[in-house]
């Protein structure tokens, strides 16, 4: 069984947690909608991610909805005691799938009070705000006053700490006149490199960077240099694209998300991965 390297570590607000993490948002049907093809499947996942050490997982209500964490609390409750889940409102889904903006006060308390419910916790660890002003990237505007309805749930108890999600420079720096952001989760990997700069700047802060897409938007000739790196270590695409993560900064947190137990292993290993100056040097090339 492929473990989580011990010794791999960063803080998330006031937890330490290992740096490669599971992404449970494959849990739930296709699309991130309904129910799961193999229901026992996914409570072996999330039961074997723990057992090699993973103690980071990384949810939303409007998976499913509510399908993945309920998943989550019949796979792992009663959770471990280091075990972190971080979860993200600001989003609901529509009967046919959508995925629909939903940041208003009562939306954002009634989604906080879902994922309290069906993971069965008192208290969420880590609740990103997901801004929707463009459902696929980073759009500029302000996100103050949902973001203060999270500040409010925060100051009652219900929340520990605050992350944001798709979001932009301005926005983070908006968020941290309203509270302490623990967090930023974007898209980011080998070939769409835009928030360089932001990663490098929030791991002086101390702030975690949890990247979505590890592998996607490349192009073929992007994919060729990455698989032929792959191909020279005897690894997967997959693992040199999470490993080149994990040694691009030290807050770098990685949620790879499968509903394999095979592939969970495979991503797991990619911890153990050592890549050459050499490998570093090509796959570095692969954004230009």
């Amino acid at each position: 069984m492929s473990s989580v390297n011990e010794s791999d570590t960063f803080k998330l607000g006031d937890r330490t947690v290992k740096r490669l993490g599971y992404g449970a948002m494959q849990l739930a049907g296709r699309g991130v909608f309904g129910p799961p093809k193999d229901h026992d499947a996914a409570l072996a996942i999330l039961r074997e991610a723990v057992a090699s050490g993973v103690n980071h997982i990384d949810t939303a209500d409007f998976y499913g909805p509510h399908v993945t964490n309920q998943i989550i609390r019949e796979a792992l409750a009663p959770y471990r005691g280091d075990l972190v889940i971080v979860t993200k409102i600001g989003a609901r889904r529509g009967e046919d799938g959508s995925w629909i903006p939903a940041f208003s006060r009562e939306e954002l308390t009634q989604a906080v009070h879902d994922n309290l419910r069906n993971l069965g916790l008192d208290v969420l660890d880590v609740v990103n705000l997901r801004s929707m002003l463009d459902v696929h990237h980073p759009a500029e505007g302000s996100l103050e006053g949902p973001l203060t309805v999270l500040a409010d749930l925060q100051r009652k108890g219900l929340v520990r700490h605050i992350g944001l999600s798709n979001v932009t420079p301005a926005q983070i720096a908006e968020g941290r006149r309203i509270c302490q952001i623990a967090c930023v989760q974007n898209y980011y990997n080998l070939a769409h490199r835009a928030d360089d700069a932001l990663i490098d700047d929030l791991a002086l802060q101390g702030i975690a960077y949890v990247p979505f897409f590890p592998l996607g938007g490349f192009t073929p000739l992007q994919s060729s240099t990455l698989s032929d790196v792959a191909g020279r270590l005897g690894a997967t695409p997959m693992q040199v694209a999470l490993a080149w993560l994990l040694r691009r900064a030290p807050n770098i947190l990685l949620i790879p998300g499968t509903s394999s137990v095979a592939h969970l292993r495979e991503n797991l290993a990619a911890g153990q991965l050592t890549l050459s100056p050499q490998a570093l040097a090509e796959l570095g090339g692969i954004a230009s």
